[in-house]
């Protein structure tokens, strides 16, 4: 069986393959105004270019498109800055101590730390190679972490020594 690595970084490692929900769950204040900057920029960049090319009957549709677009942007940016905290990659020290009070309470009610698998095992080590380190691919297609399986490169009896 391969059993994929985390790279040497030089943060902790938390998650290699993080659920979309705890990803969306971590996101920081400053992934928000990214968020919301790229939503806000899309269509104030068609406005400057009505500016700057006279007057158009189709700017009402090219604002509600661009908007969907700054607003799909910005979400697909502001994810992968909280996956790469994930994967030790960025800073990350609030999201370590964030993780570590969450799995070790889970511990505590004898919860599974990744949540229950509904598929056999190969489905689940077949939607982990899949989605591991899917946000360095949004330019191709973006690709999440919806599964609950245990590839997550990372040793759940650190959790235990944290009790």
């Amino acid at each position: 069986m391969v059993q994929t690595q985390p790279s040497r970084t030089e943060f902790q490692v938390i998650d290699i393959d993080p659920h979309f929900n705890r990803v969306v769950r971590y996101f920081r204040p400053s992934d928000y105004a990214i968020w919301a900057g790229t939503t806000a920029s899309a269509p104030a960049f068609m406005l400057m270019m009505e500016r700057t090319g006279g007057p158009s009957k189709g700017l009402p549709i090219a604002l509600k498109i661009s908007t969907v677009l700054g607003f799909s942007a910005g979400f697909l940016l502001a994810y992968q800055r909280s996956s790469l905290r994930f994967w030790g990659w960025t800073e990350n020290s609030n999201e370590v101590e964030k993780d570590k009070q969450e799995m070790t309470k889970l511990l505590e009610r004898g919860e599974p730390l990744y949540g229950t698998g509904h598929m056999n095992e190969f489905n689940q080590k077949a939607s982990s190679w899949h989605s591991k380190y899917a946000a360095l691919k949004f330019s191709a297609i973006p690709w999440f972490n919806f599964t609950n399986h245990h590839s997550h490169g990372v040793d759940p009896k650190k959790y235990e020594n944290d009790r």
